[in-house]
């Protein structure tokens, strides 16, 4: 089955990863579903029942945005705080749409892996700022598979760079 590539990203139009990502995808769709949060949902009024739906289709389930205040878009919190509810996602009643559901991350992250380390920049490394992901995921039984990053972004990467990391990406989605 086909796996669903929730991309939110607040202007996918100026990035250089990001769009690459979903250019690449979109060139597979008998693999890849691309669903971009922002074109469909520009006010952010989400359709909880049709993106339910949506998750339901798929096995796998991937999350593609940049690092964004060290966190995720804001939409993308808004759709996990409106769709992951509970009786559908997780908890009785039917609560079991995500129980077993392969779920990734792909991120881009506009600073260097060497400052996301203990001694680097941020003190942090990307795994702990991800990590309410992961407590998510699994809260919901979902089997969460890591996460794929892409750093540097910012520093306007080469394009033998950005086409590995493409192929790699996509490598990723494909070993869920």
């Amino acid at each position: 089955m086909k796996t669903l590539v929730i991309v939110t990203h607040p202007s996918i139009e100026t990035s250089v990863i990001n769009k690459l990502w979903v250019e690449e995808m979109k060139k597979y769709p008998e693999k890849y579903t691309v669903h971009q949060l922002s074109k469909v949902y520009p006010d952010g009024n989400i359709d909880v029942e049709k993106e339910q739906k949506l998750v339901e289709s798929h096995d796998n389930l991937v999350f593609q945005f940049p690092i964004y205040w060290f966190n995720c878009p804001p939409l993308l919190k808004k759709w996990i705080d409106d769709v992951l509810t509970y009786g559908w996602a997780y908890g009785s009643n039917g609560g079991d749409k995500f129980k077993n559901r392969k779920v990734a991350l792909g991120v881009s992250a506009g600073i260097q892996k060497e400052d996301f380390s203990e001694g680097g920049k941020y003190k942090h490394k990307l795994e702990q700022i991800l990590v309410p992901f992961e407590m998510t995921f699994l809260y919901c039984n979902a089997e969460y598979r890591s996460f794929f990053a892409f750093y540097g972004a910012e520093s306007d990467p080469s394009a033998s760079k950005l086409e590995k990391s493409t192929r790699d990406y996509l490598g990723f989605i494909d070993n869920l």
